[in-house]
């Protein structure tokens, strides 16, 4: 007769699983507001460095130049993102999310990169608490610049992809396929230049047939003499030729800590100390573990990362005086705690599980609330960007200077398509477009206490008004709408509350304008101010 099991033995086999299903659900949670504010982010792209790849690898009717692909951006290699931003603008419609959605994708597959090098020793449980760990770091809300716009993800996080790509396929001791990863890495920007190198470190690490660590070192040789050959000279966009080894030296420390720093370079410096340090203690413990290579390799990459943000990016422009601190460059930290987390997990097997779970919440949660900060800044920091649609498709040459997008870029985007310049363009007045007629007398005269024009000179029209409208509307003599602008932008000056400020810009060769603020189909003229606030 079979024994029945007893009550008291069931929770013992539930509890574990209900635990691993609660440590999914945690570890999903951050991937989904990064998919949430990638689906929610701007259709247009903003950025200057999309337009100025798009108008280099495009002749005026839109074909695809490959041989300008195979060009430098910024001094790197810039091939797979290039290809990318072609193909949003040629077959998407050069619609921003489909680049920032992508982003969340190539994250995740980092992600599931990383927790493929888990050691099948490790119990499901630390596993689960581990990619729990993992996923809060990696959609971090430090990296809000990339979940908004896709021109920043896809320029920096493919390279980052294929080099963990790479080094998870080394960690299993595959040739062929870390090679591969190591080559599209190195295609894809300066980030995947170390790739090869991280590869032989690996190899090294598993005590792989010396041969394959021999090839990936003369490989990774070759990739850097060849990018050092031929890459143009000069400097480019915060950059600086100067030695400075203390400013380079904080700039690297900054980006390896900057998951535990808002906007002060001081606390990231601090961290990033700290986390280096018990990086290389780990690395030290557990170099005679197969079981760590992968993830020594990976600490390797997330130090190589910060020393190659402090030489090509040193500057005190940045938010916070430190380079460090940009949005986009927490993946280095990213990357750093994660390799932390497990190495300090195959050198203290011995830590309670309860301990294990308590410590990777605390940096999840922690982290992740710092993080709001830069958000915010990143936001406020994109606002007055989004005249730049209005502008490409208006051709206010001398809004397009201001915001650096080249002018050259026009032919090739209306060629293809590319938003502005296709049906989905708006002003986003729920009715009125450019080329609409507007009646004036229709347009009520809105008092000065409640907003004004502050500045018509040139070609961007600035204004505020505590109406909160849909829109703003230019039209010229004729009173044809010939220009628009954006609205809830950030406080410019004293006297402007937050969120009253807007920016319009109209087509060059109109003459005298008028502005209205539209607000639910109700137009209010607005007159221009000496005092220019309220």
């Amino acid at each position: 007769m079979t024994a029945l099991a007893s009550p008291a033995a069931v929770p013992a086999v539930r509890k574990p699983r209900a635990g691993i299903v609660v440590l999914a659900a945690f570890a999903a949670l951050p991937a989904a507001l990064a998919l949430w504010t990638a689906v929610r982010a701007p259709r247009a792209h903003v950025l200057l460095d999309y337009w100025h790849v798009l108008a280099k690898i495009t002749d005026d009717r839109g074909h695809l130049l490959l041989g300008q692909v195979f060009t430098y951006h910024l001094d790197q290699p810039f091939v797979i993102p290039s290809l990318l931003f072609y193909a949003d603008a040629a077959w998407f419609g050069g619609d921003n999310r489909v680049l920032t959605v992508l982003t969340v994708a190539l994250i995740a597959g980092i992600g599931a990169c990383l927790y493929s090098m888990l050691p099948a020793s490790l119990s499901p449980q630390r596993k689960a608490a581990l990619a729990a760990g993992m996923s809060w770091l990696l959609f971090s809300s430090h990296l809000a610049e990339i979940w908004l716009q896709g021109t920043n993800g896809i320029s920096w996080i493919p390279a980052v992809f294929f080099t963990v790509l790479a080094a998870a396929q080394a960690h299993r001791g595959r040739l062929w396929t870390a090679t591969a990863a190591a080559l599209l890495a190195s295609l894809s920007f300066g980030a995947g230049l170390p790739a090869f190198f991280i590869v032989a470190a690996i190899f090294l690490l598993r005590h792989e047939n010396r041969a394959k660590t021999i090839a990936m070192m003369v490989a990774g040789a070759v990739v850097l003499a060849g990018w050092l050959l031929t890459k143009p000279s000069g400097t480019q966009s915060l950059a600086t030729t100067a030695l400075d080894p203390d400013g380079r030296l904080s700039a690297a420390a900054a980006a390896l800590g900057s998951l535990w720093s808002g906007d002060q370079a001081v606390l990231a410096v601090l961290a990033g100390a700290l986390t280096a340090a018990l990086l290389t203690a780990c690395g030290i413990a557990a170099k005679s573990d197969t079981r760590a290579a992968g993830w020594i390799g990976i600490a390797g990459y997330a130090v190589a990362l910060a020393v190659l943000v402090a030489l090509g990016r040193t500057s005190n422009l940045a938010p916070g005086g430190n380079i460090g601190l940009i949005s986009r460059y927490a993946i280095v930290s990213a990357l750093a705690v994660s390799a932390l987390l497990v190495l300090a997990t195959l050198v203290r097997p011995q830590w309670p599980f309860t301990a294990v779970v308590i410590g990777i919440c605390a940096v999840s949660l922690t982290t992740h609330a710092i993080g709001g900060a830069k958000a915010d800044l990143t936001r406020r920091g994109y606002a007055p960007l989004a005249l730049a649609p209005i502008s490409l498709r208006t051709e206010a040459a001398d809004v397009l200077d201001q915001l650096h997008i080249q002018r050259q870029v026009i032919p090739a985007a209306k060629a293809l398509g590319t938003y502005p310049f296709n049906q989905s363009f708006t002003l986003g007045c729920h009715g009125p477009e450019l080329g609409t007629t507007i009646n004036p007398n229709t347009a009520t005269d809105l008092p000065t206490a409640h907003g004004a024009v502050t500045s018509t000179g040139g070609a961007l029209i600035t204004g505020w008004t505590d109406l909160h409208p849909d829109c703003v509307l230019v039209t010229d003599s004729a009173n044809v709408v010939t220009g628009g602008g954006i609205t809830g932008l950030p406080s410019p000056a004293p006297g402007i509350a937050d969120g009253n400020a807007w920016q319009a810009t109209s087509r060059p060769g109109t003459g005298p304008v008028t502005v209205y603020a539209v607000l639910g189909g109700r137009f209010y003229r607005l007159h221009e101010s000496a005092a220019g606030a309220h």
